[in-house]
């Protein structure tokens, strides 16, 4: 699908509320079209994303069991993470899959970007599917991170998926694009 043109929208004013790396917000004011002024209008802006679908030489899929603090609690995900400066989509998924699973794959498969909240937030998540994983490390985590990794049978997650048990978005996007590959390519 096509980006949609963006239409003649003029931004009166933006100040930053707070600027951090992981949190920065802005207070913006723009002009419609037709001439209305929104104000104030909040937009959070975070460092675009990687997140992988990734599965094992033996057809595991990888996932991550990790505390989510906004909840109060773990939830199962996809492994992921920002992309670092001076790196693009593609290296950043093979670095953070090393980083948090110990596994290198034998391929990437480009799945497509998305955006969790774009009536808030600013940054995009790009969504890969690895194969043919084989664990060579053990975890590099960065100092806040507790990440457990929890091997599973890919009908299962297939399942958990179509149950709505996969509760973060971009995750349950990339597997549902993951599956779609797996199945176009006779791999299930």
């Amino acid at each position: 699908m096509d980006k949609i043109s963006p239409m003649p929208y003029e931004l009166l004013s933006s100040e930053y509320l707070n600027k951090h790396i992981y949190f920065t917000a802005r207070r913006d004011s723009y002009r419609t079209p037709d001439g209305k002024v929104v104000d104030p209008y909040f937009v959070v802006e975070l460092p675009t994303s990687v997140v992988a679908m990734a599965l094992t030489a033996g057809g595991e899929v990888i996932m991550v069991d990790q505390y989510r603090h906004p909840l109060r609690e773990s939830m199962l995900e996809l492994p992921g993470g920002f992309i670092d400066a001076g790196e693009v989509a593609a290296q950043s998924v093979e670095r953070e899959l090393l980083e948090e699973t110990g596994y290198t794959f034998d391929s990437f498969h480009y799945l497509g970007v998305t955006t969790a909240n774009p009536g808030v937030l600013n940054n995009e998540t790009h969504m890969f599917l690895a194969l043919g994983g084989k664990k060579t490390s053990g975890q590099k985590l960065d100092a806040n991170e507790v990440i457990d990794i929890v091997l599973k049978p890919i009908q299962e997650v297939r399942l958990a998926l179509r149950q709505h048990q996969i509760r973060q978005s971009m995750h349950a996007l990339c597997l549902f694009y993951g599956f779609e590959w797996l199945n176009e390519n006779g791999l299930l």
